[in-house]
């Protein structure tokens, strides 16, 4: 029988295999991205020394003592040349924390820092905190909102799934020490929280979603905006939506912004997340649309359908049928890295570039939101490449 040291050896050279594995570009692509053969963090990419208790003496078995359930929707960033995600970790007892995972090529050899994120508490202790977008602002200062989540005390007694969501918001200067600000006071409540990276007439803009419960957006009719003074003392007075939710379409039950948006020279390129309703489920996508450089309330691009959906094992997990982001990074030759989950589970990478995303945004047809005029514009493609294909 291996030698407790022997066991230790053979979970590291696996542990070690697994993390330094090199990702592969998948040849199938429809031409705007290309997905990866490998995801680039699963909940076997945390550390050993996270899960196992090494001493012989309290850990004869070698049994894994704290167990991680997934990695998953993840903000990103470039800092110091590696490319950063502060990753939803959730371990088996369902509760989720931040921790930052980096890269050198920021499509494999994904390696988690050996702490995870201490996140101080807000006046009212949230039970669980998840899903953070990564805002470098022209502040000078790095923020990360995301969700808190605490029971809702006015449910009937007994019932112990109603909950109640804010947006939390905490900053720092190096993601190592992190301070906490108050929540986003909102009259509804708030998930998918994302802080525009610029001023906007001398005040922090943010994109947001208003609902009125914890999971049915109700009255809330899609992706907001506001302007708020001061993100140490946040306040929402009044909401625009920029971006509508509509009937029979992919973003019919909710929407919300993933990643703060990229500016280009054609307009800020926004990547976010579109849910409606079928026999299996709620089912979440990914789609895009652009607004204007002068005016970010302004819809100026908003191509039809999703942008992406889950494949193949994509499409297998904790709560399945479900793609969702909230961290993509921009590099500086126009390269792309769109960080999306499956299913609640793991963490994916597509690339694309800002040119292949705006030409995207730009140049395919909007939803005729009928059957009939989704027919007349396919008709005019194939009108055209018929004509194109006799010459």
């Amino acid at each position: 029988m291996n030698s407790f040291k022997e066991k230790i050896s053979k979970l590291t050279a696996e542990h070690h295999t697994l993390i330094t594995r090199k990702n592969e570009m998948l040849a199938k692509s429809n031409g705007v991205y290309n997905r990866y053969k490998y995801p680039v963090l699963t909940a076997e990419h945390t550390p050993l020394f996270w899960r196992y208790d090494f001493d012989e003496k309290s850990n004869p078995y070698l049994m894994e003592r704290i167990g991680m359930n997934a990695t998953m929707n993840s903000g990103a960033m470039k800092w110091n040349g590696k490319y950063l995600m502060v990753v939803r970790v959730e371990g088996v007892d369902r509760k989720s924390f931040f921790a930052i995972a980096e890269s050198p090529n920021g499509i494999d050899n994904f390696q988690f820092w050996d702490y995870p994120v201490t996140m101080p508490e807000d006046i009212i202790p949230a039970t669980n905190i998840y899903d953070m977008r990564l805002t470098a602002h022209e502040d000078g200062w790095i923020y990360g909102i995301f969700c808190a989540e605490r029971h809702d005390d006015t449910a009937p007694a007994g019932n112990l799934s109603a909950a109640t969501a804010t947006a939390a918001i905490a900053r720092t200067q190096d993601l190592k020490t992190w301070e906490r600000l108050p929540d986003l006071q909102t009259k509804s409540q708030q998930r998918n929280v994302v802080l525009h990276p610029e001023f906007v007439d001398g005040k922090y803009a943010l994109y947001t979603r208003p609902q009125d419960g914890f999971i049915d957006t109700g009255k809330g009719g899609g992706i907001g905006w506001t302007l708020v003074d001061d993100m140490t003392h946040a306040i929402v007075t009044e909401e625009t939506i920029i971006d509508h939710r509509y009937y029979h379409t992919i973003k019919e039950v909710k929407n919300g912004e993933g990643p703060h948006p990229i500016k280009t020279e054609k307009g800020w390129l926004h990547l976010a997340h579109g849910v409606r309703n079928c026999a299996a489920g709620l089912r979440y996508v990914l789609y895009m649309y652009m607004t204007s450089l002068e005016d970010p309330t302004q819809l100026i691009a908003s191509p039809a359908g999703h942008f992406m959906a889950p494949e193949g094992e994509e499409r297998v997990g904790d709560v399945s049928n479900v793609l969702f982001t909230n961290g993509w990074i921009a590099d500086e030759d126009g390269t792309v890295y769109i960080y999306y989950a499956s299913c609640d589970t793991r963490m994916h990478v597509a690339t694309s570039t800002i040119d292949k995303l705006v030409d995207y945004c730009m140049n395919t047809p909007q939803d005729g939101l009928t059957s009939s005029a989704s027919v007349e514009t396919l008709k005019k493609l194939i009108t055209s490449n018929l004509e194109l294909l006799k010459k």
